[in-house]
């Protein structure tokens, strides 16, 4: 019982022990990948929601200023009574519900006719009808959607303002300035001013929705609040006037950058105090700021209750655990102290003595079977050794299927970006064998940055096959980080050289052209020259020399440039092209290559290529191909 209790003790502590540790973890990662995961999804909704909106807001203040803009040039073409102003302002309101009121506010003695006096006759609705305020005396030319517009001659949009004595409610202006020629002088007229209400885009502000209680509001180009749940901070307070009033430096941190019209997502505590996580975009027409806002509490409820429910569940488990422990500790010793018995017997020299009969297919009943195989352990040698051949052939016959499937990995599918009409690319390899080291690869960096490569490793068969398979990993890897050709080779040849028993290396041609100009930037570490093919002739381009990569830490290695014009076709290949032998031993070379492609065609890139394969087989003339023949061409078209 000794025995049990302290088996059963031991694996208690270890398996709980190391159980508890390992949910432990699953426990913390879960909750902190969880967290990521719905901040990433919040942040996009939340941008989503925000563009849209903001999108919403600007098709309508654009539709807005498009509408004034086509009623002040009318007034600099066309000659116009009172009655006749007046109907060209309430046509204004026809197919535009958004706009609350028009006005035309004219320059005092600017000319004849209604600008010779201090005269905004203005238009507003209410209540589904049109009213006229035709107030002479209304003081608008102190107005600032009257002085800025004026001064600057193009298109403002006010600040919004509580428009007392016209609208009488909180708005933001549109304002045109518009002119008439007198004598060969263009002289300012006056004003078209259209006004949008505030509540409008309130709706529009207000229909986002954001988890339970987040709310979003709307600031001016100055930081004051425009649109908020809180109506008591409407127009009386600004971003900046709430931090300074309660000591919050952060944010007016965060209300510079609204002003400055950049856009972000990040943590936030509302004025209530509440943490949450907000996100703003400007309105870039008007220079305001759309934010939303959302409590973080609310964010991670769903986390939290994940959380304490995989919480009870792991402590259940571990609890069953251990009583599982304790019984299979007691199955074990049972069987281990009769076992221990018949052993004492055959110490003594009764090598017939009897073994129990465990039948359990654990370690205890693998002990038994091992005594009992000692009778016949040249039998069961030869019958490992059996089941070891077949083993290794089986491993054989996977290798090859991995071979076949190192070879699918390549790009085969032409044409490769059909929606990408600024280039066109085309890549083939023809192993030389079951298994080959050649490779190459194509893939977009980012929208307009697309990075091709080709590469020959030396030596044959299964481990070339494998380190191709490495190297086209890493080669991809770096380059998706953004680096230049030269850092990608670098690095790339660093993590190979840093364990390379067997000095394997790989020679790699790395380049990255822009779609949108043309530019290619590339290195080379020591593979075969591309060749150029220009309108006025081809040629191999001359590369600046790189090293190998995988034998040597910190090799360097320099990226170059130069400009396709479209038209133009960069040719890369592998030594398996130049050195494809004759019967005669004979190798095919870089001439033969040269004046092979300013025979064959040029402008579709398979058919360029197929001319190629057709020539190296017709030179090789059944001779059995010693190396893999592998090709990459790629035209530049250039942007439309």
């Amino acid at each position: 019982m000794r025995a049990d209790r302290s088996i059963a003790y031991k694996l208690i502590l270890v398996i709980t022990g190391c159980s508890a540790l390992i949910f432990a973890a699953t426990i913390g990662y879960s909750y902190y990948h969880s967290r990521m995961v719905l901040e990433r999804e919040l942040e996009e909704n939340a941008r989503n929601q925000v563009l849209a909106s903001v999108n919403r807001v600007e098709t309508i203040l654009a539709a807005i200023g498009k509408v004034t803009e086509g009623l002040a040039r009318s007034l600099e073409t066309f000659n116009y009574t009172d009655k006749s102003l007046n109907t060209m302002l309430m046509a204004t309101f026809a197919g535009n519900n958004e706009i609350y009121g028009v006005c035309a506010a004219f320059e005092p003695d600017a000319s004849s006719g209604p600008g010779s006096r201090s005269f905004a006759p203005y238009f507003y609705r209410k209540k589904g009808d049109f009213l006229f305020v035709p107030d002479d005396t209304f003081e608008y030319l102190t107005q600032d959607w009257y002085q800025i517009p004026k001064e600057l001659g193009r298109q403002e949009w006010s600040e919004p303002y509580f428009d007392q004595g016209g609208g009488d409610i909180i708005m933001t202006t549109c304002s045109v300035p518009f002119y008439e020629m007198v004598g060969n002088e263009r002289r300012f007229r006056g004003i078209i001013a259209t006004d949008v209400s505030l509540d409008g885009l309130t709706d529009i502000v207000g229909s986002m929705k954001v988890l339970k209680t987040g709310y979003s509001f709307l600031l001016s180009r100055n930081g004051t609040i425009l649109t908020h749940p809180s109506k008591d901070l409407i127009m009386n307070e600004s971003i900046f006037s709430i931090a300074e009033s309660r000591n919050i430096p952060s944010l007016r941190d965060i209300g510079r950058k609204m002003v400055h019209g950049e856009s972000g997502f990040l943590p936030y505590t509302d004025i209530q105090g509440v943490k949450s996580w907000m996100y703003y975009a400007p309105v870039s027409l008007t220079g305001w700021t759309l934010a939303v806002v959302f409590p973080e509490h609310e964010l991670l409820a769903e986390v939290h209750s994940l959380t304490l429910t995989l919480a009870a569940m792991g402590i259940a488990g571990i609890l069953l655990l251990a009583v599982a422990v304790v019984f299979i500790a007691h199955s074990i010793t049972t069987p281990l102290r009769a076992l221990s018995k018949a052993t004492e017997v055959i110490a003594a020299g009764n090598f017939d003595a009897e073994l129990p009969s465990i039948r359990s297919q654990d370690e205890v009943g693998v002990l038994n079977q091992s005594f009992i195989a000692m009778r016949v352990s040249l039998k069961k040698y030869i019958k490992e050794l059996t089941e070891t051949t077949a083993a290794k052939e089986r491993i054989q016959s996977e290798l090859k299927v991995a071979t076949d499937i190192q070879a699918s990995l390549l790009p085969r599918i032409f044409p490769a970006f059909p929606d990408r009409p600024e280039f066109d690319i085309y890549a083939t390899m023809d192993p030389a064998k079951e298994v080959g080291g050649d490779f190459y690869d194509f893939f977009f960096i980012d929208h307009d940055r697309l990075c091709f490569l080709i590469a020959d490793v030396a030596d044959k068969g299964v481990p070339a096959a494998l380190y191709m398979m490495v190297a086209k990993t890493l080669l991809k890897t770096e380059a998706q980080r953004g680096g230049s050709p030269d850092e990608i080779l670098s690095a790339v040849n660093n993590i190979l050289a840093a364990d390379n028993e067997n000095c394997m290396f790989v020679t790699v041609f790395c380049a990255l052209m822009d779609t949108r100009t043309g530019e290619v930037r590339f290195a080379n570490a020591g593979h075969n020259p591309p060749l150029l093919i220009e309108s006025q002739g081809i040629r191999y381009l001359a590369l600046k020399a790189g090293f190998v990569l995988g034998p040597v830490l910190d090799s360097t290695y320099e990226t170059e440039r130069i400009t396709l014009q479209p038209g133009e076709t960069l040719f890369l290949y592998t030594d398996g092209v130049t050195e494809a032998k004759a019967p005669e031993a004979e190798l095919y070379g870089e001439q033969r290559l040269l004046e092979a492609l300013q025979r064959g065609p040029k402008e579709e890139l398979a058919e360029m290529i197929q001319h190629i394969r057709a020539a190296v087989k017709q030179h090789a003339n059944g001779a059995p191909q010693s190396d893999d023949v592998t090709m990459v061409a790629i035209k530049y078209r250039g942007t439309k």
